[in-house]
């Protein structure tokens, strides 16, 4: 399924990051999807012992450090869930897309992005904040933007790789959304489109209206 988006990378970003979208078409988002508690709480389990996959949480954070963030402050939402299940905890349950995105990317340790269409602007770009900008964050009051990657539509910034904002966050309302991989130049391509595959395959076993 394709994104009605192009995501246009700009030139101070194009060497460092190579971003991955996709629509999901029609969805039906549930608060909570019963069939997902199995796959996730296994998902969990095996990546509290499986091998890190180092090179691409190496590339990862190369692609933080490259905008000047240190990713041991800021970490990457892929990261994030990473320590998350390694000190014990399951996955966070939001909805059942969330769900499926947050699957996907602790098994993949690729930062992801989830966007609600509806709440989505006109053309998407890919590139640093500009400072002073800012968004209010989902579960968060602001997330400061200045100099991190960040996509923005006609209405302004709404993502990056380590958290959206509540302007674009999907809900139980959520009917058709954007999937973005935020994956770095530095691994190899098809990774971030081998990705996207995965996750529309599990959108279609469990969020189909």
């Amino acid at each position: 399924m394709d994104s009605p988006y192009a995501i246009r990378v700009t030139d101070e970003v194009v060497a460092i990051a190579r971003p991955v979208a996709a629509g999901t078409g029609p969805v039906r988002v549930s608060d909570r999807c019963a069939p997902l508690d199995e796959p996730l709480r296994s998902a969990a389990a095996r990546m509290r012992t499986a091998l890190e996959p180092a090179d691409i949480i190496a590339a990862v954070r190369s692609m933080y450090r490259r905008v000047g963030i240190d990713p041991t402050k800021t970490r990457p939402s892929s990261e994030a869930l990473l320590r998350r299940v390694r000190k014990g905890d399951e996955l966070p349950r939001i909805n059942s897309l969330v769900d499926i995105v947050n699957w996907c990317s602790l098994e993949t340790q690729l930062p992801f992005g989830l966007y609600d269409l509806a709440h989505v602007r006109g053309a998407v770009t890919l590139r640093l904040g500009h400072e002073g900008e800012e968004y209010a964050g989902i579960r968060k009051d602001v997330v400061h933007l200045a100099g991190r990657l960040t996509l923005a539509d006609e209405e302004g910034p709404f993502g990056n790789p380590t958290s959206d904002s509540a302007r674009t966050m999907v809900t139980s309302a959520t009917t058709e959304a954007l999937v973005v991989v935020f994956a770095p130049v530095a691994l190899v391509s098809g990774v971030g489109e081998a990705a996207i595959r995965v996750t529309l395959d599990r959108v279609d076993q469990y969020c189909r209206p």
